[in-house]
């Protein structure tokens, strides 16, 4: 099965990143934007198409927790990585 990887910037401009929510904000994710780390975020569940919901952010810019999906998969990812992930408008 293939997956999009995405160029930096679509058509209509940046698009919203997982970065971009705020706790309790769900989306959809669109495609990975970083070809390098689109691997590791595959392997662990995000997937386009899939739910995501942004659970909490910590301080100081530290890693965002998010729940994956209808099984509610929890992920913690540094805030590079979820700037890498890309939703739909």
């Amino acid at each position: 099965m293939a997956y999009r990887v995405a160029p930096p910037f679509s058509a209509a401009g940046q698009q919203r990143s997982l970065r971009d929510l705020r706790p309790g904000d769900q989306a959809t994710i669109c495609c990975l934007q970083d070809p390098e780390m689109a691997l590791k975020l595959l392997e662990m569940g995000c997937v386009p198409g899939q739910q995501v919901r942004l659970r909490s952010r910590a301080p100081l810019g530290g890693p965002v927790t998010v729940v994956v999906g209808e099984d509610e998969y929890t992920l913690s990812l540094r805030l590079e990585e979820a700037a890498t992930i890309l939703l739909k408008p």
